[in-house]
Order: structure tokens, then C-alpha cells, then sequence
């Protein structure tokens, strides 16, 4: 099938324009002037008149969470309803009426932030959730996913009471001595036992509803976290149901898989069965080993080098002690695998950097793009560090909608001048692509795009740090070709060019010609994946 999509503002990249392209068989054949292009029509050739629009490489989320999206949108959404306790208390109330639950079924929610209560100071605990259900097992994280929040019903379910001591890399808050409820990151995973696993069809389910949200956000690519959505579901089947539904066509967006597993036995196991950096298909294809090193800023549980401002009682967890973190980082790296780190902490990036030095120094391997995710709280000769050793940092600008208001708080202004410094990295030369860690923040690349152009929430707090401001240009390569050089397809995807994949988003408003401000209004039109259309706007 033979396409020619004309009449367009085409960005081929270094903002350079076209006007129309060639699509044939899902890849880009020719672009250029209306009149050269449309000349090589045939008389099967599907035209697509573009009405002055902006035309760009389809987005691509290149850290983010695609199953554990599905997963949140069949749960309670508490990120509409935190703007005081008491409100989302009373919306889960309601949530728990109309949604009444099966015999042995719990009650899950997400995307609360204490931060943004106007009517308490504090996260919620169990007396809270109680208050709503006390028979009915209730569990709501925190829109970070590194804490969350526990009734006594479902403490008792789990069998957590003041006995039960802290897990590895994880701590459970506690009031005289009795477990108070809130569950900070490994805490967390003791639950996991307790609910309920979806089988493969509900997995699928959330698949579908995920991409379907995805492709309105103008996204066709993503590099996601999903084997940690449950942890007592075997790889084997969430492969299945990604690779079911490329088969049957649902799948539309192409998956990198970020490989997540709790310990070195899982993952070599996965190994071992085949799986290594690469291997797949056009649509699902096995991507880097994905390790957490620590928590998140929100929840004060990223590893810091020094105490935290304003909880100097804390520095955080690292979530692997440096023996177990050494051991993973090698083995992936010996095994040919990619790796991404989870960092946030400078103290938790010190611990990985060490470890994949260790594991090049042992083993070199020049092209080998281990990466670090979120990359926040850092210290210039890190920075370095990180360019020396040639990895990649997935960054979210989006977050600075939300952290603008807290990391001075946290960390102190010394470390607050030197952090969230992509634009530094991306100056020293590593390759920084962007996401949104989805479903900590929406996939909503525009408004990522105006975070990393303007460094300023969306509610006007800011700037931050002003230099560290990407271009448009910078940024929106960021959410394209700088994404295909994280997952080695630099050479296939991420442009509109001549052989690269006809995977293209359009917008209404061309954002070089948009007041920075006002970037996050842009909406998205179409969205095209191997030349097919995957979303139109309903007006």
C-alpha cells in the first residue's frame, strides 16, 4: 500500500521543513517539495491532504510503565481528587459504593500527594483508609509509586502488625511501636502476595486500554517497566499477551521492554530463556534490564549523599545493598544485556556509577548504552562521570511541573543549583531522550515539551534553573530521535526521513512558532504508526 501525505509543514529535523512524504509498506519512501512528491503517484496511491499542519516523528515515552498504566486505569484515580485529604477520602467513599467489591477482591487506588493536601500536612494512614472500609482491604499509592497507604484490613490480610521488621530497601511507618499504615517502596511488595493476580486476558485488557491512551498523546514508541506491574506474574505471560496482541493488530505503539525483575535469580532465568537486549519483533522487543537503586524525592525515600533539608532524621533508601547491585550490573552486563538504573539520589548514582565502571572495566564493551533513569539530584563531577563512561539518562521533564515546588525543600539550594541538569549532560555530549514515568505523571508529551523549554510548572512556578532550558528543537528530539538512540534504532525510527519507519504524529500548531508558554495547548490531531492511522481527534 503506496501513501502520499502533502500540503504539510513536515519537520525532517535541525528545522529543516518539508512539505509532503512517500509512505509505502509502513516506512518513508520520499520526502519532500508537494510537487516532487505528489509527481510519483501511481494510480493506487492514497493521498492525504495535511491543511497546513505540523508533521513530526511520532513521540516516543522513553521511560514509562505501559501495563501498570492499564493497570491504573481500572483502579481508583486519585490524582483528580488530592487537593485535600479530606476530598479524597470522601471520593473514595463514593469510589467504594459504586464499585463494590468480590469476595476476596481489595479496594486499590492511586496518585494521592500529600504536598498538595490544603487541609492536613501529612501523608495519609491507616485510620484514614479505615474510615472508608473496615472490612474491605484498601491500598492507595502515592502518584510516585514509592509509598503507599494500607488499611488495617489490609495490613491484617498480609499479616503486618508490629513484629513484621523492615524489609530490604524498605521501611514500614509505624506510631508507638504499631505499623501506622504507609508502606515506603520494598515495604510495599509485601502486599503483593495478598491481591489478586488479572490473567492473561485482563492483562491484555490493560494493554489495550493503555496504547488507547497513548496513541491520543500522539505516542508510538515506548521503553516500559512492565514485569514489575505484578510481581507474581511470570514473565512468560505478559510477553504473551504483548505478542498476542501484535498479532492480532491492538498492539499500536512498539514496546521496548525495560526488564524489571526482585532479584538476580529471576533475571537470569529470563536470560537464560533467550531473552537479551534486541531480540523481538517490530512491535515488542525485548529492551534493557531495569534496576531500582532508590526511591523517589516526594516520598523523601531517594538516596541522598547528605540528609534530607527538611527530614534531616533521613537520607533516604537505597533499595539494593552495593554486593547485590554489583552482582546484577554484572551479570546483565556480562550477558550481553543493557542496563537502566533507577537513580534519583546522588548517593544512589555514586553506588551505580561505581558498578558499571566495575563491570566495563572487567568487561568492555564500547557501544553499550546502559543508561541511568530520572538522573536528578547531582553533582557536577557526576555529570562527568556519566559522559565518561558513555551511558544514556532518561529524563522526565514533566516532573519539574511538580517538583519546581519541592526540591529546594528537600535537598537545600546548594544541591538544588546543580540538579535536574540535562541540559549540562546533553552540552557534555551523552544522549538525554525524555518520558514521563507514566502513570507517575500522564504521558502528555506537550506538556513535558514545555517543562523542558521553559523550566516552569504549568501553574507559572519557576523558572528553575533557566540555563538548563532545552530549545524546542532540543526537546523535541528528545521525545524522538534522542528515544531511538536509547533502544539502538537511531537508524530506523525518530525521523521523517528516507528509510525510517512512517511512525508520525500531527499536530494543529506548529510548537516552533508557539509562545513556550503555551506549548502544553497544542493538541494532537492524528497519529500514525507504519503508516496507518492509529488515533484522530473527534472535534
Amino acid at each position: 500500500m503506496q501513501g502520499i501525505f502533502y500540503n504539510g509543514t513536515i519537520d525532517t529535523g535541525e528545522n529543516v521543513c518539508a512539505q509532503a512524504f512517500l509512505v509505502e509498506d509502513g516506512v518513508i519512501r520520499a520526502v519532500g517539495s508537494n510537487e516532487a512528491i505528489l509527481s510519483l503517484a501511481g494510480p493506487e496511491t492514497e493521498r492525504t491532504d495535511l491543511c497546513g499542519r505540523f508533521v513530526c516523528p511520532g513521540f516516543n515515552d522513553s521511560h514509562m510503565h505501559l501495563l501498570n498504566y492499564g493497570r491504573s486505569l481500572s483502579m481508583a484515580g486519585l490524582s483528580d481528587h488530592t487537593k485535600s485529604l479530606a476530598k479524597m477520602l470522601e471520593y473514595l467513599r463514593e469510589y467504594t459504593l459504586s464499585h463494590p467489591v468480590k469476595e476476596g477482591q481489595w479496594i486499590l487506588g492511586r496518585g494521592w500527594n500529600q504536598d498538595y493536601f490544603s487541609d492536613v500536612s501529612r501523608m495519609p494512614d491507616r485510620h484514614d483508609l479505615d474510615g472508608v472500609s473496615a472490612t474491605v482491604p484498601i491500598l492507595i499509592t502515592r502518584a510516585c509509586g514509592h509509598s503507599a497507604v494500607a488499611n488495617s484490613a489490609a495490613l491484617s490480610r498480609a499479616g503486618i502488625d508490629k513484629n513484621t521488621p523492615d524489609p530490604e530497601g524498605g521501611r514500614i511507618g509505624r506510631e508507638n511501636g504499631e505499623p501506622d499504615g504507609r508502606l515506603y517502596d520494598n515495604a510495599i511488595d509485601l502486599m503483593d502476595p495478598f491481591i489478586p493476580l488479572p490473567d492473561k486476558e485482563t492483562v491484555k485488557d490493560m494493554i489495550r486500554a493503555a496504547v488507547r491512551e497513548l496513541n491520543g498523546y500522539g505516542i508510538t514508541s515506548v521503553q516500559s517497566d512492565d514485569y514489575g506491574a505484578f510481581r507474581g506474574l511470570p514473565f512468560e505471560t505478559v510477553n504473551e499477551a504483548f505478542r498476542e496482541l501484535e498479532e492480532s493488530g491492538e498492539l499500536t505503539v512498539r514496546v521496548y521492554e525495560q526488564a524489571n525483575f526482585a532479584g538476580i535469580d529471576e533475571l537470569k532465568r529470563f536470560v537464560q530463556a533467550g531473552n537479551v537486549t534486541g531480540t523481538g519483533s517490530g512491535r515488542f522487543r525485548i529492551g534493557p534490564v531495569k534496576i531500582l537503586g532508590d526511591g523517589s524525592l516526594g516520598s523523601r525515600t531517594a538516596y541522598l549523599s547528605r540528609p534530607y533539608q527538611d527530614a534531616p532524621e533521613t537520607r533516604g533508601l537505597s533499595l539494593l545493598d552495593e554486593p547485590k547491585l554489583n552482582e546484577l550490573i554484572t551479570f546483565a552486563h556480562q550477558s550481553g544485556m543493557q542496563i537502566a538504573v533507577h537513580a534519583i539520589g546522588d548517593a544512589c548514582l555514586d553506588q551505580v556509577l561505581d558498578a558499571v565502571e566495575k563491570a566495563l572495566q572487567a568487561d568492555p564493551r564500547p557501544d553499550h548504552r546502559h543508561g541511568i533513569v530520572h538522573c536528578q539530584i547531582t553533582r557536577p563531577e557526576q555529570l562527568k562521570r556519566i559522559r565518561d563512561l558513555g551511558m544514556h539518562v532518561y529524563a522526565q521533564s514533566v516532573f519539574l511541573d511538580y517538583d519546581n515546588h519541592i526540591v529546594e525543600k528537600r535537598v537545600g539550594p546548594e544541591r538544588a543549583k546543580t540538579s535536574y541538569a540535562w541540559k549540562t549532560l546533553m552540552d557534555l555530549g551523552v544522549s538525554v531522550s525524555n518520558g514521563s514515568d507514566c502513570p507517575v505523571e500522564l504521558p502528555d508529551v506537550m506538556r513535558g515539551l514545555e517543562c523542558a523549554v521553559t523550566r516552569t510548572s504549568l501553574d507559572g512556578t519557576g523558572p528553575y534553573l533557566p540555563s538548563e532550558a532545552f530549545t524546542v528543537r532540543e526537546a523535541l528530539d528528545s521525545y524522538t530521535i534522542r528515544g531511538a538512540e536509547a533502544s539502538f534504532e537511531e537508524k530506523s525510527k525518530g525521523r521523517i526521513a528516507p528509510g525510517y519507519a512512517a511512525d508520525f504524529t500531527v499536530l494543529e500548531r506548529d510548537p516552533f512558532l508557539t509562545p513556550p508558554e503555551e506549548l502544553h495547548t497544542v493538541r494532537v490531531t492524528e497519529c500514525f504508526l507504519a503508516g496507518k492511522r492509529v488515533y484522530l481527534r473527534n472535534e
